[in-house]
């Protein structure tokens, strides 16, 4: 039952109210408590057979706060015992009284504090008691604050083990640690920014170019910038021995070319033909010029203009592959070639 009670103080300690006025540093205190204290002595000495139980009763303290985490006390409780007599079989109340010095340590100089102690209490018998608890104090004015506290008790003179708990009311005559409340400067006039609904950092009156994107990077101008990129696309058709017609496969890698150069106006193609060593060089030079006009003929059939096309033939003069195989040669009947164009594109935030 005493660890049971112990427990639900410090609870309740714990859980107490944490707002609390401003604690205090150093000053004398003085104050008045209720007392409440739970024993178990069997068969006093100075009256064999008189059992005492637990007590309530009242008592004053005087204090003084040395720093912000030590203070020392004084207590006097009078207090009023539920005693049983066994030899006569009877209940009644027996007076006591209680001396005692604490030292208390305030956790981190706030409103909770560790106990210990010296007590002399004077019930029948005098018995010297050492405490050790727990407390909590609540400042309700600058100088007025209230407290709660519970302590075990262990007897030295017998081997009494005991709960007590005490709740007081306290003045203050020490300074306040608190700091005056800094006055707060008056907040700044409030600036009403010149308006940028597209919010691309210039303002509605100086932007030529309303509602551009958030991605986009804009001048001074509030318009879109652009920077030039160079894009490159390359084609590349082989043909069998002796043929000059484009296959069916190369037809798609020819229409890739002829969308670029429609959406590129400005570029121009040179279709270079080429043809393997073997055979009649003249009859070679032929075949590489013939290759590169079928080529030409296939862009103009998808709408490319035919003055923006060149054709040249070389030959076996450019060989790929001199290796003089079967592949090789395969490798080298070929139509090359490589556009070039400069677009714009956007800057990104």
């Amino acid at each position: 039952m005493k660890l049971k009670s112990l427990t639900i103080a410090i609870a309740l300690a714990a859980t107490s109210v944490s707002t609390f006025a401003a604690d205090k540093q150093e000053g004398f205190y003085i104050g008045a408590f209720g007392d409440y204290y739970d024993a178990s002595w069997e068969n006093m000495r100075a009256q064999a057979g008189l059992d005492v139980n637990e007590s309530s009763g009242w008592g004053v303290e005087a204090g003084y706060r040395f720093s912000d985490y030590w203070s020392a006390r004084l207590e006097y409780a009078d207090l009023d015992f539920n005693a049983f007599d066994k030899v006569a079989g009877n209940r009644n109340n027996i007076d006591g009284e209680r001396y005692g010095i604490d030292a208390l340590y305030h956790l981190d100089g706030g409103p909770f504090y560790g106990i210990i102690g010296l007590k002399e209490m004077d019930v029948v018998d005098d018995n010297t008691f050492v405490n050790a608890g727990i407390g909590y104090r609540h400042f309700i004015t600058d100088n007025l604050f209230a407290n709660f506290e519970t302590s075990v008790y262990q007897g030295i003179d017998k081997g009494y083990t005991d709960v007590g708990a005490k709740l007081g009311i306290n003045y203050f005559f020490g300074q306040n640690t608190m700091p005056a409340e800094p006055v707060q400067p008056a907040p700044e006039p409030v600036k009403v920014l010149p308006a940028d609904d597209d919010n691309d950092g210039i303002i509605n009156a100086d932007d030529k170019c309303a509602n551009t994107p958030m991605t986009d990077a804009v001048d001074g101008m509030g318009c879109t910038l652009y920077k030039d990129k160079e894009v490159t696309v390359t084609l590349l058709v082989t043909f069998p021995h002796d043929v000059a017609e484009v296959p069916n496969r190369f037809f798609d890698d020819i229409a890739n070319v002829s969308s670029f150069m429609k959406e590129n106006p400005q570029v121009t193609v040179t279709l270079e033909g080429h043809a393997s060593a073997p055979g009649d060089a003249v009859y070679n030079q032929s075949l590489s010029e013939q290759r590169a006009k079928d080529v030409a003929s296939e862009l103009v059939k998808d709408g490319i203009e035919e003055s923006r096309i060149s054709t040249v033939g070389f030959g076996e003069e450019r060989l790929k592959n001199t290796a003089g195989t079967r592949a090789a040669n395969a490798e080298n009947r070929r139509v090359e070639a490589q556009l070039t164009a400069v677009e714009k594109v956007k800057v990104l935030r």
